[in-house]
């Protein structure tokens, strides 16, 4: 039982420092608050961690207390010098030596029988002790300020997104510890791997920076633990994080699968339809997919020419969709390779393994994009391609129009945006295109202002099956009359009969969406 005094709240001290000229007193300052056995948050190179006394139960015990942590979630040590490893572990196998040369100091965390110098309560009652040597040198020294031996969990309350920057640690964490180091942004921004050295071979029991490759090359075959403890496992976990949801935000989180033009299409989908139900939606998407998407709150979490870029903002995005209050968050997949297996294992713990495979999605499209064809892409079609993105639809839709004959861009006719204006829609932005059809695919719907638009196109485009003149597809036999060279009311006119051909092409749409219902399982 955690005593109640553990829990009381206190001032939090909160210190600067540069890591290119650290202060020597605020390290003091902090190795004398964890000598005592208080709790100092601290910059590594992956995120921020919370230091405690590894050697003291009662500081595992403050540990726990304030971050809301599960007792049998055993907590890292931290060593600022090899040769201390030996206090603290028994059994040391051989290939540790070489491991520790190549990623000590670094954002590696190794598994090792423990010795009796370590409480059950910082190893979550296990016989094993999980130790690391940040490379962070604020890390370094504060570690050695302490005594050594630093059990430094992620400074976040239990199961949050981790903190790569002091402000997440105060707003999670302010009030319930003793002090605050603040280092600026950490480098890597996701935990680093663990190894279990007890097996033979080696086996990594979280993705991290350091890759199973990586190994490879040191001591020849590591395994990896693909087993996923489930919460209510009474298995306990013999690394952070395997048996709990971690990372996570407030909002549901979904993983979207697949190929990156289905992952697109089907959050563009998703995100439409809980924007029409009034949801507050997130997208995480990449500096290469953020033009694509039209609904939600979009942030770029990095590139995909380097990984390591998301993983450093993957935490700081999950953390400002709390911010903003988003209700649900889709998210794009990245590749399982090198720093990518580390990113989505922290995805796939947010999101409680939520994935939905983008084909699943994109199947109960039938029609993904709609294209009103006409003479010059200068009044009909555009009119009619507004008019469309003005309805009720049930399905999101890229809305299109273009010419037969539009050789070169122009604005649209004068008298189309002056009765659309009337209607308090405009055509100002609109600029004709000429209509090409090896652009197009298998999920298009053309649309025709003329019979003989549709034939023609035919003739020239084998391949274009969804083709229809706009007035089949509404099931209405009015023909559509060009008013171009006509008055302003013969325009006027022609608007009013679109009107009422889109109103039947969004009823038809919607009776092949197969329902809003579909969507809820999404949201």
């Amino acid at each position: 039982m955690v005593n109640n005094d553990i829990m009381k709240v206190m001032e939090t001290i909160i210190r600067k420092i540069d890591k290119n000229n650290i202060d020597k007193n605020v390290i003091q300052e902090a190795g004398n608050i964890l000598k005592k056995g208080g709790l100092v948050a601290f910059p590594t190179e992956t995120v921020y961690g919370l230091g405690a006394n590894a050697l003291d139960e009662k500081a595992a015990q403050k540990t726990y207390a304030a971050k809301g942590r599960p007792s049998d979630n055993p907590l890292i040590v931290h060593i600022a010098d090899y040769e201390d490893l030996r206090r603290i572990a028994v059994k040391i196998p051989p290939e540790t030596d070489a491991l520790a040369a190549h990623f000590w100091p670094g954002p590696l965390t190794m598994i090792f029988w423990k010795s009796e110098a370590v409480p059950c309560g910082t190893t979550g009652g296990l016989d094993t002790v999980a130790v690391r040597m940040p490379a962070d040198p604020v890390a370094l020294e504060v570690i050695r300020s302490a005594g050594g031996f630093v059990s430094a969990p992620s400074a976040n309350t239990s199961g949050r997104p981790s903190p790569t920057a002091a402000e997440h640690v105060v707003n999670d964490l302010d009030g319930k510890i003793d002090m605050v180091i603040d280092g600026g942004d950490v480098e890597i921004g996701v935990e680093s791997t663990i190894l279990d050295m007890t097996v033979s071979p080696p086996m990594i029991l979280r993705p991290g920076a350091v890759t199973a490759e990586m190994f490879e090359e040191v001591i020849g075959p590591v395994e990896i633990d693909r087993t996923i403890l489930k919460a209510e496992s009474g298995i306990r976990p013999k690394a952070p994080g395997m048996k709990y949801r971690h990372y996570a935000p407030k909002a549901r989180l979904l993983i979207v699968e697949g190929d990156i033009r289905e992952e697109i299409l089907a959050i563009r989908q998703i995100a439409y339809a809980a924007h029409r139900r009034k949801r507050k939606v997130g997208i995480i998407a990449t500096q290469e997919t953020l033009p694509f998407y039209n609904y939600g709150t979009v942030k770029n979490v990095g590139t995909r020419e380097n990984e390591k870029t998301i993983a450093r903002n993957l935490y700081r995005v999950l953390r400002e969709f709390d911010e903003e209050d988003v209700q649900v968050i889709y998210s794009e997949s990245f590749a399982m390779q090198g720093i990518g297996k580390a990113i989505m294992n922290r995805l796939e713990k947010a999101a409680g393994h939520q994935l939905i495979p983008a084909s699943e999605i994109v199947k109960l499209q039938k029609y993904r994009r709609i294209i009103f064809v006409s003479g010059t892409d200068s009044a009909r079609g555009p009119i009619a391609a507004e008019l469309l993105r003005n309805q009720e639809l049930e399905q999101e839709y890229v809305i299109d129009s273009r010419g037969m004959v539009a050789l070169f861009p122009e604005p649209v006719n004068q008298k189309a945006e002056a009765v659309m204006r009337s209607v308090k829609l405009t055509l100002e932005n609109h600029v004709s295109q000429q209509f090409e059809g090896e652009d197009l695919s298998e999920d298009t719907l053309v649309l025709t202002l003329e019979e003989a638009q549709k034939w023609k196109i035919k003739a020239e485009n084998e391949n274009i099956q969804n083709i229809y003149t706009l007035n089949e597809f509404a099931g209405d036999p009015t023909e559509i009359p060009n008013p171009y060279g006509k008055s302003l009311a013969a325009y006027g006119e022609c608007r009013e009969l679109l009107e009422k051909m889109i109103a039947a092409v969004a009823e038809k749409l919607n009776s092949l969406a197969g329902g809003e219902e579909q969507w809820e399982k999404y949201m």
